[in-house]
C-alpha cells in the first residue's frame, strides 16, 4: 500500500489517496467471499457451500468488490496516515474508490488533522471582576428567609389575608366546561406567593373557612396552547385559614437554626456565608471571563469533525444529568421548543470555544515546558486511586505515567493563566444605593475589594 496524492484543504481537512496492489486486492477479495458467500443463493449447493467462480460467474466478478472495499479501507487510511505522519481527528470519509485495469485499489479519504494553534496573549489577561460587596439588607433577606422556613402554621377563625395559608379545593372551567389539570383537593396555597393564576390569589382574600366563591381569571397568553388567553372560572370552597407565626429574632432563634449561641453571631456568620458564595460565584465569572478572552485570542481552524464528536459527547453528559432528573433529551428539547438535531446546532459554538481552550491549554504547557516531578506523579496516582476507590497498583495499569504528566502540565498551564489573571479597572458605581447604603459599603470595604482582587 502507498499514498499516491496528499493534499491539504481548509478548515485543517485534507485528502488522502492510497492505492492497493492487484495481489493486495485480491487478497481482500478472497476475504469478501469468505464473508458473503453465506448469503448468495446458487442453484445445487447449499448457502455458503457454492464455489467462488461459480458464484463470480453467475453474479459476475465484481460480486465480492464492495466488501472488499468495505475490507480494505481502514487499512489503506493506516497504511496512508502512518506514511505521512499525520494527526487526525474524528472520522475520515471517504471520498472515492476505483478499480484499475491491473485490478490495483484506490481509495481517496477525507481527512481531519489536529489543528495547529496561534496563541494570543495568556499571561495577565485582564477581565471584569467586581468587588464582593454584602449590605445589610442582604444579610437581613436571608434571615428573613431562614425566619419563614421556621415558622409555626396556627389556624385561625378569621377572614384571610395576604401572607396566610388558605386550605381550598378548586375545580377550573371555560366556557362552562372543566379543563384537565384544573382541579385539587385540600390545596395549601400562600396568598400573595404568585403561584397561582395572576388575579386568583387575590380574590381569596377576605375569604373564611366554610365559603364557597367563584374566582374569575383571564389565563396569560404565555400559557399552555389550548388554554392562553382565555377566560375561566374557578369554584373554589375555603377548608381553613391558616396564618404563619414568626419566631422572634433573639439568641434561641439563632440556637433553633443554627450550632451558635447568640443572634449576633448567627447574623455574623450568615454574613460570612453570603460573602463566601458570592467570591465563588464572582471568582467563577471571573475566570469565564479570562478563558473567553484566552480563547478569542486564538487563532486556530477548527475542523468540523472535532466540533461534532465535541457536542456529541456534550449532549451525552447532558442526557446522564436529565436522566438522573427523570427526563430524556428528546423531553427537554421539545420543552425548549425545538427538536435534538436542532440543539446539537445550537450547542456548536460552545463546542469550539471548549475545543480552543482546551487546545490552548496544551499549547501554552508545550510553550512553558512545565517541569512535573516524579513526587508530582505520584500523588497524582494517589489522588487518582482515593478518587476511584482502587488500589495504586490497579490506577499505573490502567493510567500511563505519561498521561498523567500531561494531565498535571495541563493542570500547570490552567493555573498560570488565572492566577496571572487581573481585575479590569473601572469606575466605581453606586447607581441605585441609598445613602445609608454608600456610608456603610465605604465603612465595610476593604483594601482587597478596592483593587477588585
Amino acid at each position: 500500500m502507498n499514498v499516491k496524492e496528499f493534499e491539504k484543504k481548509e478548515k485543517n481537512t485534507a485528502e488522502l489517496t492510497v492505492s492497493a496492489s492487484p495481489e493486495e486486492f485480491e487478497v481482500a477479495v478472497a476475504k469478501a467471499y469468505l464473508k458473503d458467500k453465506g448469503r448468495i443463493t446458487v442453484p445445487g449447493f447449499r448457502k455458503g457451500k457454492a464455489p467462488r467462480k461459480l458464484i463470480e460467474s453467475m453474479y459476475g466478478t465484481g460480486v465480492f468488490y464492495e466488501t472488499a472495499a468495505e475490507i480494505l479501507y481502514p487499512d489503506l487510511l493506516k497504511a496512508g496516515i502512518d506514511e505521512k505522519k499525520l494527526d487526525t481527528v474524528g472520522r475520515p470519509s471517504v471520498l472515492d474508490s476505483n478499480i484499475g485495469d491491473d485490478k490495483s485499489f484506490t481509495a481517496k479519504f477525507l481527512v481531519s488533522l489536529y489543528p495547529e494553534i496561534k496563541l494570543g496573549q495568556y499571561k495577565g489577561i485582564e477581565a471584569p471582576k467586581p468587588a464582593v460587596r454584602v449590605l445589610k439588607k442582604d444579610v437581613d433577606a436571608e434571615i428573613a428567609r431562614v425566619r419563614e422556613q421556621n415558622a409555626r402554621i396556627q389556624t385561625v377563625e378569621r377572614e384571610a389575608k395576604n401572607g396566610d395559608i388558605v386550605n381550598i379545593d378548586f375545580e377550573g372551567f371555560v366556557d362552562g366546561k372543566a379543563f384537565e389539570g384544573g382541579k385539587g383537593e385540600h390545596f395549601d396555597l400562600e396568598l400573595g406567593s404568585g403561584h397561582f393564576i395572576p388575579g386568583f390569589e387575590e380574590q381569596l382574600v377576605g375569604a373564611k373557612a366554610g365559603d364557597e366563591k367563584e374566582v374569575k381569571v383571564t389565563f396569560p397568553k404565555e400559557y399552555a396552547k389550548e388554554l392562553a388567553g382565555k377566560d375561566a372560572a374557578f369554584k373554589v370552597t375555603v377548608h381553613e385559614v391558616k396564618e404563619k407565626q414568626l419566631p422572634d429574632l433573639d439568641d434561641e432563634f439563632a440556637k433553633d437554626v443554627s450550632e451558635l449561641d447568640t443572634f449576633a453571631q448567627y447574623s455574623d456568620s450568615v454574613k460570612e456565608h453570603i460573602t463566601e458564595e458570592r467570591k465563588a460565584g464572582v471568582q467563577k465569572a471571573f475566570e469565564d471571563a479570562v478563558l473567553s478572552r484566552l480563547v478569542d485570542g486564538v487563532e486556530c481552524d477548527v475542523p468540523e469533525a472535532m466540533i461534532d464528536d465535541q457536542v456529541e459527547q456534550m449532549l451525552t453528559n447532558f442526557r446522564y444529568n436529565l436522566a438522573a432528573q427523570g427526563m430524556q433529551l428528546e423531553q427537554y428539547a421539545g420543552m425548549m421548543g425545538m427538536d435534538v438535531e436542532a440543539l446539537k446546532k445550537e450547542s456548536r459554538p460552545a463546542a469550539e470555544k471548549q475545543i480552543k481552550a482546551d487546545l490552548a491549554f496544551e499549547a501554552i504547557a508545550k510553550a512553558e515546558n512545565f517541569d512535573i516531578t516524579a513526587e508530582q506523579v505520584e500523588d497524582e496516582y494517589k489522588k487518582l486511586a482515593e478518587n476511584y476507590k482502587m488500589d495504586i497498583a490497579e490506577i499505573k495499569k490502567s493510567v500511563s505515567e505519561d498521561s498523567v504528566r500531561e494531565g498535571l502540565r495541563i493542570e500547570a498551564a490552567r493555573k498560570l493563566v488565572f492566577d496571572s489573571a487581573v481585575a479590569e479597572k473601572k469606575e466605581k458605581k453606586d447607581e441605585g444605593e441609598t445613602a445609608a447604603e454608600k456610608q456603610e459599603t465605604a465603612a465595610e470595604e476593604k483594601p482587597e475589594d478596592k483593587s477588585g482582587k
